[in-house]
């Protein structure tokens, strides 16, 4: 018999109708796509910082973190919303309003940045990349949860759903990593990429109102909130060009390795080179001759150290002046760029031949220390991503690598920015000490605030054998040449540690010096 108290029985809620087949397809579309947005904006979003703050660890901590935190907040938020009810139209109003956030960013990241970049790099970056990429990363993260629900009708179809359309959302975020990695960056502006991306969410979203919601009321918000983000963002695709009241940007094209453009100045014919505005080499068009010290420096140390020139290598082409003005002097002369896009752009603005060098390898210069067989009487290292060379160019092992492709009395010259200055000192007093464990004597030359190159060497006593010439030094930069040469820079070693590859957190010290490098250069290059 029935108890008085008993509650009385629930009546089951009928099972949700699942989608028809073709809505079904397109919401695992949905989620495909949704995925390789969100690893567009996450690699994107990165590359559109590096002009401004550069491409150190900081930067790509604080993008990887904002994703992480964005994508979490999503998935909660996409469990409430359809939790409460799961209707379709919330979902595709979310990616709508994803795609007019990242149209608007286009517009809006440069003043973005330059308002946060008196701040550390690391509070700035990441303060940027939350105000830019954070709510569009969080509103496509609403997919999952929304979808998973739609398409579940028994509970046993639970794991099964998820597994699938996390295999489908996975695949999606590859497609996306290979394209924006392989074959968008170098190819496309960066700005382009990602108002492309955002049209592209549109066009989903509206294929949906379209296709299944067909309310009015509904398309016509949609047809709004599109096309007030995509209007926003029109006007900041293709980037402020480099616009000065000493320089205008003549060229510009992005690649794997960053923004590449080229400045001519207005009262003079000299040209910049110019890595995510970083300059890489100042050139004078009228006599074809750099204007840069550590340009005759890298050389200069080369034939002033080494007992003769007969085969060098270079690590890091740049324009190519280097390379070009040994290989003139019948020096055989093997160069390895990690970079292929700097060739059109050196043999247009800064008359590089290569067929002039015996070789031209492109590849990591670490890679081709370690593979090749040759011996060579110098390598030259001028090799720099961002604001600083690559760590794993800069560690034992890799003037281990070296030392192993040299001849006995062979010379390694290295171009850094390393400071001098104590307490600033902590980089190049690493390097010092970190030579020092692999060569038997090491020198640096250099202007203080300047460019700071390292000359180290097997042998037992490092002088200079061939007294420096200054005859082909353009006026410019003739004083800086002669300091440089004149005496060696004062290190010390104690301030510094002995860098592996295990251990290597140059980057991370000497964070301040390349922050307030990079952060004038910005400032410098901002459109007036």
């Amino acid at each position: 018999m029935k108890r008085p108290d008993a509650p009385a029985a629930r009546t089951a809620e009928p099972a949700p109708a699942p989608p028809p087949p073709g809505l079904r397809t397109f919401l695992y579309l949905t989620a495909g796509l949704t995925g390789a947005a969100v690893m567009i904006v996450e690699i994107l979003g990165a590359k559109m910082l590096a002009p401004y703050v550069g491409t150190s660890h900081f930067v790509w901590t604080a993008q990887i973190a904002v994703t992480m935190v964005a994508l979490a907040v999503g998935y909660y938020l996409g469990g409430r919303l359809v939790g409460t009810t799961p209707r379709l139209g919330r979902l595709y109003g979310a990616i709508v309003l994803a795609a007019a956030f990242l149209a608007l960013s286009v517009a809006i990241k440069e003043p973005v940045v330059y308002a946060v970049l008196s701040l550390p790099l690391a509070a700035g970056s990441l303060l940027a990349s939350v105000f830019l990429f954070f709510v569009p990363l969080c509103l496509l993260a609403v997919t999952g949860p929304f979808v998973v629900r739609v398409i579940t009708s028994a509970v046993s179809e639970v794991g099964g759903n998820m597994g699938r359309l996390t295999a489908v959302s996975t695949i999606g975020s590859f497609v996306g990593t290979v394209a924006i990695g392989y074959v968008l960056i170098p190819l496309l502006p960066n700005s382009v990429t990602m108002y492309g991306t955002a049209v592209l969410l549109v066009v989903v979203s509206l294929v949906y109102f379209l296709g299944w919601a067909r309310k009015a009321s509904s398309l016509a918000a949609v047809v709004v909130i599109a096309a007030a983000g995509l209007a926003a963002g029109g006007p900041g695709i293709g980037g402020s060009r480099l616009s000065t009241a000493e320089a205008e940007e003549v060229f510009r094209a992005n690649s794997n390795f960053g923004l590449l453009q080229v400045a001519q100045l207005h009262a003079r014919p000299y040209r910049l080179f110019m890595t995510d505005y970083l300059i890489q080499n100042t050139y004078d068009a009228s006599q074809g001759r750099s204007i840069s010290m550590f340009t005759y420096m890298l050389e200069g140390l080369a034939r002033a150290y080494a007992p003769r020139l007969d085969r060098v290598l270079c690590i890091g082409m740049g324009m190519g002046i280097v390379p070009r003005e040994l290989a003139r002097s019948g020096v055989s002369v093997d160069v390895v760029e990690i970079n292929p896009a700097i060739v059109p752009v050196a043999r247009r603005f800064f008359d590089l031949d290569p067929s002039a060098f015996h070789s031209l390898v492109f590849g990591d210069g670490r890679y081709y220390l370690n593979r090749t067989t040759q011996k060579y009487d110098a390598v030259i290292l001028d090799a720099f991503v961002g604001d600083s060379s690559p760590s794993h160019l800069m560690s034992r092992e890799a003037f281990q690598a070296v030392r192993r492709v040299l001849t006995p009395d062979g010379v390694l010259v290295m171009n850094t920015f390393a400071d001098v200055t104590p307490p600033r000192d902590f980089m190049a007093a690493s390097l010092l000490r970190t030579l020092s464990d692999v060569f038997a004597s090491v020198k640096a030359h250099g202007v203080v605030g300047g460019n700071t190159l390292f000359v180290a060497s097997p042998r037992a006593t490092l002088e200079m054998l061939n007294p420096p010439s200054f005859t082909d030094v353009h006026p410019d930069a003739l004083s800086e040449v002669r300091e440089a040469f004149a005496g060696t820079l004062s290190i010390s070693g104690s301030h510094g540690i002995l860098l592996t590859d295990d251990y290597n957190p140059v980057e991370y010290y000497d964070a301040a010096n390349r922050e307030k490098y990079r952060r004038s250069l910005a400032l410098s290059m901002r459109s007036r």
